[in-house]
């Protein structure tokens, strides 16, 4: 009886500590707290889990305590939504009066090869030209590959400078009338955008990469202190550096006075500050029509959601698709839209 008394209390301990934390995590989601709490965002999903466990648990015991992590559960969900969304919809991106756009970091086109496949570069190439998007944003890309993408007669890249950086460009099938580039300082990554003339009206792209992690997704990180420990700070000092991007990109996005689109890799997942401040009252193609989980990367064998598609209230998202082909360390996502002004 004792035993058993002691496991309860350890339980009823354990489940009020989660509970804490995902409070803790849902303030971080509006406020920028110590990083180590972010970072902790991260494996949100894992957190939710083990709180519907709890509530399966507890209901079989007939405890309240069910209603702690009921409470929990209900409010994470009106803050984050659902990482999971259902959607019977047949979204095959096909209809020809719209627009669309796609967004794929090609891990610079596998030239490091560090996928130990062959010609990984050329079948990207073969899965953008049977796709065939309206726009297309790449991140780290090879400067190049555009000799084999001439169904695009209009892009824009990251301008060329004394300093090493990643590569985003923007290909686009309607003309581009204006470029440029938000200078992110500290970092190899960039924001570029194009303005673009679609048929009589012109649209703002924005092609995000944010702060990369620097870090090998591998679940052998996380089972060693000292790496451990190293890693937490290394991805806590990541999100400090985004939280400044996303700032700076939300406070450029509002100076423009176009439709505007934002697509490509945040580094981050939904359940963070970063991609609240970056979407801000935009709306997100997965949310609308996707389905799943919307798997765009793996990060300690955790599948995650951190490359996204965003579009302002002036485009009605039609279609949404995640793709599952393993060309890079990122999985590729195409979105269709409208633009009302068609209408």
């Amino acid at each position: 009886m004792k035993i058993h008394k002691i496991g309860h209390g350890l339980l009823v301990g354990f489940n009020i500590f989660l509970t804490i934390v995902l409070l803790l995590l849902l303030m971080s989601y509006y406020f920028e707290l110590f990083n180590y709490i972010a970072v902790l965002s991260l494996f949100t999903p894992i957190l939710v889990g083990l709180h519907f466990g709890f509530v399966l648990y507890w209901l079989a015991k007939r405890k309240r305590m069910a209603l702690l992590s009921i409470t929990a559960l209900i409010i994470s969900y009106l803050v984050f939504g659902s990482f999971y969304r259902f959607n019977s919809q047949n979204n095959d991106l096909k209809n020809e009066d719209e627009l669309k756009v796609l967004t794929f970091n090609v891990w610079g086109f596998n030239k490091n090869e560090w996928i130990k496949k062959p010609g990984i570069g050329d079948k990207i190439i073969e899965f953008i030209r049977d796709e065939d998007p309206d726009i297309l944003c790449l991140q780290e890309h090879s400067r190049i590959r555009h000799r084999q993408l001439r169904q695009y007669p209009f892009r824009t890249e990251t301008p060329i400078t004394g300093r090493p950086r990643a590569t985003q460009v923007i290909f686009s099938k309607f003309p581009i009338v204006g470029n440029g580039s938000l200078e992110l300082p500290n970092t190899v990554n960039n924001i570029i955008f194009a303005d673009i003339l679609v048929q009589k009206d012109t649209i703002r792209v924005y092609n995000v990469h944010l702060q990369s992690y620097k870090i090998v997704p591998n679940s052998n990180i996380i089972t060693q202190e000292k790496q451990t420990k190293e890693t937490f700070k290394r991805i806590a000092e990541t999100f400090d550096m985004q939280y400044d991007q996303a700032v700076k990109l939300d406070q450029h996005r509002k100076k423009c006075k176009y439709p505007t689109l934002i697509m490509g890799d945040f580094n981050n997942t939904q359940f963070s500050n970063v991609y609240r401040t970056i979407r801000a009252n935009m709306k997100d193609s997965f949310l609308k029509q996707g389905k799943g989980i919307g798997r765009t990367y793996e990060l300690f064998d955790l599948p995650m959601r951190i490359d996204y598609i965003f579009a302002d209230d002036n485009f009605k998202i039609t279609g949404h698709k995640n793709y599952d082909v393993e060309y890079s360390d990122h999985y590729p996502i195409m979105a269709s839209l409208r633009l009302e002004a068609y209408k």
